[in-house]
Parts: C-alpha cells; structure tokens; sequence
C-alpha cells in the first residue's frame, strides 16, 4: 500500500466528503515531515523509528500528535538507545486539530496566512495546499534547526512558502496590517502586540491561552484593538519557548510536597480531583492561579492530587475514594483553597464563565469577561 492510500484514509476519517480541507490532507504526505518521533516509555522518552514501512505509514497517518523533540533533544537526531527526560518542545499536532484551528479562522483560499509554530512544518503543508499560492503563507518558529528541517522537506514535497525563524511574541517578518488570519499552534499567556500589528482590519486570529484548554478567536477593530470570544470547543498547545528548552520544572517541588507535612493540615471541603483532566477546572484556575502544575495518582481507593507553583506554595489532597481529604498546604499561597473557591463559584453558579466569554485584547492586556466576571491576562 503507497502513502497515497494511507493518506486519503486519514482525509475520510477527520474531513466530511464536501470539505475544502479533504483533497489537502489526502495529497499530503505526512510521513516526509515526521520520518521519526518519541514515544513515552517506562524510561522516560524513547524513539520510535519503525524499520517495515508500512507500519510507519500507519502510525504516521494516524489522527493523533507525535512528539518530536523532547527538552533539547530532536528525533531526527537521535541515538536508537536515547532516552531523553523532560516535557516536549515540539509535534507533528494531530491533523484533525490541525483543520480545526484553520476552521475557526475562518480561511479563505485568498488568505494571506501566518502560521505560528511550524514545527515538522505538515501543518504549514496542509495550509500551503489549501490556499491559492505557498507564497500567501508566511510559517514561523523560535528554533532553528525546525526551520531549516521544515523548509528542505516542504522544498521536497514542491511547496515553497516563507519560512522564518523568530520569537513569535516579539517582532513578525511581515507587513503590518497586511496579514488575513493568523493562526497559532502553540498557546500564549496573552495575545502578543506584534499579532495585532500584523492583522489587517478585520483580520482573525485563532489562538489557545497558556495552562488552559480554552481557544480564543478575534478580529481586529479599526482602532488597533480586536475583539472575539472564548469558542465552545477546546484544545491544547504548548506554550511559546523563548530558547531551546522551557525553563526548569517543578519536579523537586512536587517530590517534597508529595511527602512533606503542611503548614497547614485540613480537611476538604470536597473530594479530590484530577484537575489536569477536568478541563474547565483546570482552565479556570489556569486563569486565576497561573503556573500551577499537578501530579495526580491512585491506587485502589486511595486517591491523591498534588500542585506546586514556582513562587515555592504547594499542596496535596488525599482521600479515600469521594471522601474529604485531608490537605497539607506550604509556601506563600494555599493552592488548595484556591482550587476550593473555583468549585465554590462552579457550584453556587451552575458552571463556570470561562467558555463563552467576551475577549477584549490589546497591546497591553488581552482581557476574558462574562457577566459579573473578568480576569485580565498581562
């Protein structure tokens, strides 16, 4: 079986037959731009190169994400007994969520698009093919061997779009005001001045907010600002990366908390959650607390969430099954409560605010309100 067939398998099964987004998945070939890739493992990372090619198709054409660079370690470069620690610095995004994000622009095939995060560069690929020319597509990334590796396998695949190497929170290689839509496969704590710059008016930008699930769409309004909304549907991305890797993590912190006594030993008020897999929890929280990180485990019963933070608080949350927890609490902030008055608001309210909201964004401040409530996000 060619490429050919695994692809157009891959564009019935995340397209509908009427979709512009079909011929584009089906006459791309994925495996050029992820010809190797890491794999969690009992060791940490380790490398998935599959020698029978069409085992390698499959797993290529599969709807799913595939880590390519773990810390500073790239698959391209690495050794079959590498086993690399760290959190991942760069995919292949999974296509569906590719197309996704293109939807939600709301592109045109007359579009001139930014694509931020070009990672393997098949996402700039699928955009290359679905638009009238490469040359309305301008694919950027902080690091620069994923630019050059992008840039030869798209050279392969006939597509020739401007590819660059930069910081996308700070200066864009564009025209100010000359782009359609911006569209960004990795997640900002804001939306950056230079993206406003770049939009046109009336111009779309599709982004996520860092530490959340929460995707965000806006145009930009006559006067420089733009305005949009938290959308219904959900995804995730990294976060921008102003180097080679992300700064430290908070590994040391989460091993002393999940043994540690607390300053302060209560009882709950409500059972413990997973909240990395409660994704409105966790988004809420992501908003008002931002940077905590969680552990989560069980064992029979016996259930245990931990969160640390950078500036040292930190708490963990055990129980048996949906009973009050006893919680240890440490450091400057009690984590803890601060998840408990989350749930407060979801349970006095019925739900939280957060999808659905209104999105003011300016050069200063990108701003998320829905009646009463607000956070501004700088």
């Amino acid at each position: 079986m060619t490429w050919q067939h695994h692809a157009e398998d891959l564009a019935r099964k995340v397209t509908h037959s009427a979709s512009r987004w079909r011929e584009p998945i089906a006459t791309t070939p994925r495996h050029l731009f992820v010809p190797r890739w890491w794999k969690s493992s009992d060791q940490g990372w380790s490398l998935s190169s599959p020698a029978d090619t069409d085992e390698h198709l499959r797993a290529t054409y599969a709807d799913t994400s595939l880590v390519t660079r773990v810390g500073p370690h790239h698959a391209d470069h690495a050794k079959s007994d590498d086993h690399p620690h760290g959190r991942p610095t760069s995919s292949s995004t999974l296509p569906s969520l590719v197309v996704n994000m293109h939807r939600h622009a709301y592109l045109d095939p007359a579009d001139s698009l930014l694509y931020i995060g070009t990672g393997t560069g098949y996402g700039t690929a699928l955009a290359c093919h679905y638009l009238v020319s490469p040359e309305q597509v301008t694919s950027v990334d902080v690091d620069p061997y994923l630019v050059e590796s992008a840039r030869d396998r798209l050279g392969e695949a006939g597509l020739r779009p401007r590819i660059e190497t930069v910081d996308a929170t700070g200066s864009l290689p564009v025209t100010p005001g000359s782009v359609n839509r911006i569209v960004a496969m990795v997640s900002v704590q804001r939306i950056p001045a230079s993206w406003l710059d770049a939009l046109c008016v009336g111009g779309r930008l599709v982004t996520t907010i860092a530490g959340t699930s929460l995707l965000v769409t806006a145009e930009k309004n006559p006067d420089g600002t733009a305005s949009g909304r938290v959308e219904w549907d959900r995804a995730g991305f990294m976060q921008t990366r102003h180097g080679s890797d992300y700064p430290p993590g908070l590994d040391t912190l989460l091993a002393i908390a999940e043994q540690q006594d607390g300053e302060s030993v209560t009882t709950g008020s409500y059972p413990v959650v997973d909240v990395a897999q409660a994704w409105d929890l966790d988004s809420m929280l992501g908003l008002t607390a931002p940077g905590i990180v969680h552990r989560y485990h069980q064992n029979g019963e016996q259930r245990t969430a931990i969160m640390a933070h950078a500036d040292g608080s930190w708490a963990r949350a055990t129980a048996q099954g949906a009973d009050r927890p006893t919680v240890h609490q440490g450091g400057p902030r009690r984590l803890w409560d601060l998840l408990d008055e989350v749930r407060v608001y979801w349970l006095t309210h019925g739900e939280l605010p957060v999808r659905g909201a209104r999105v003011l964004i300016n050069a200063r401040r990108t701003v998320l309100a829905r009646g009463g409530w607000h956070v501004k996000l700088t």
